[in-house]
């Protein structure tokens, strides 16, 4: 493969996936070539900003390219989906993490709220290729929301779906449909979880009632992203890991979601504040609400 170093971390393609989520492919070859599924980057998208993890959703050793999903959250999103096709990013590190481990279980469950069905895509694509049968419950707050459910369907058995406010599938929560399925005599030999963090402590609670071993993808506070920070620190089995080296992937019914919570939520105050400054100095810049997307 010819390796063009000047075009490392350029944006190749970039689409909107909804109004508050967009997909990039980014030139890597480095990273490309090592990557597995489970295994995340950490970005900056200008010199100012701050470090942020992103997994990856997918790569393609050829063209030496990987794949990102985002939701536009905070500042940093924000700004690196403000990048046009073309641009660069400021810099990125990885593959980091530890890969999921795939192997052939039998029936892999993968459950996704909000964005976490880009975390399990990758996922799901080598457990099938593993010769599982695979089947998925996505969530989103609506239908505008909601991701990745035609790709999903192209490999997975069975796709239940629910919104929050019933735009789409099933009204109510990934949880309800969970418990409905497993009433109902569904059987999962593993199930796979990726989202909001109170969801995946649901999910788990859920799962061990049926003695379903079941792995969360965990999303802390992250920096550095190679274990010398400490701030992804969390418990599991009582034990404190760290979600960039040991994880991010981690058998559910050991972690202390509480304690989780307590911590990714730590910084909201900050980030509100942070993120209303930076809406009103796009706007006095000349940006409206929605090109400052």
């Amino acid at each position: 493969m010819n390796i063009v170093k000047q075009d490392l971390n350029k944006i190749l393609e970039k689409k909107v996936l909804s109004t508050e989520i967009k997909w990039m492919n980014i030139y890597h070859p480095f990273i490309a070539r090592k990557a597995l599924p489970g295994q995340f980057i950490i970005l900056r998208p200008t010199e100012e900003s701050e470090r942020i993890p992103l997994t990856i959703a997918g790569t393609n050793p050829e063209k030496g390219t990987i794949e990102i999903i985002f939701q536009e959250i905070g500042v940093t999103t924000k700004k690196l989906g403000s990048l046009d096709q073309g641009e660069k990013i400021h810099n990125l590190a990885g593959p980091l993490g530890k890969p999921i481990h795939i192997e052939n279980c039998g029936r892999v469950l993968f459950v996704t709220g909000g964005i976490g069905s880009a975390f399990v895509y990758w996922m799901a694509k080598g457990f099938k290729e593993a010769g599982n049968s695979i089947w998925a419950i996505m969530g989103a707050r609506n239908a505008e929301l909601l991701i990745l459910e035609d790709k999903m369907r192209e490999i997975c058995d069975k796709v239940l779906i629910s919104t929050d406010d019933g735009s789409k599938g099933v009204k109510g929560f990934v949880t309800n449909v969970l418990e409905d399925a497993l009433n109902s005599g569904e059987k999962a030999d593993l199930v796979v979880c990726a989202g909001p963090v109170l969801m995946m402590k649901n999910v788990s609670i859920i799962t061990k009632k049926y003695n379903i071993k079941t792995i969360a993808s965990l999303n802390p506070i992250m920096i550095d992203g190679t274990g010398m920070c400490g701030g992804c620190r969390v418990t599991v089995g009582g034990k404190v890991r760290f979600a960039c080296v040991d994880g991010p992937d981690f058998d559910a019914h050991d972690v202390d979601f509480d304690e989780l919570l307590k911590r990714t939520g730590f910084y909201k105050k900050h980030e509100q504040c942070c993120l209303d400054l930076y809406l009103k100095s796009r706007q006095q810049d000349g940006f409206t609400s929605t090109t400052a997307e």
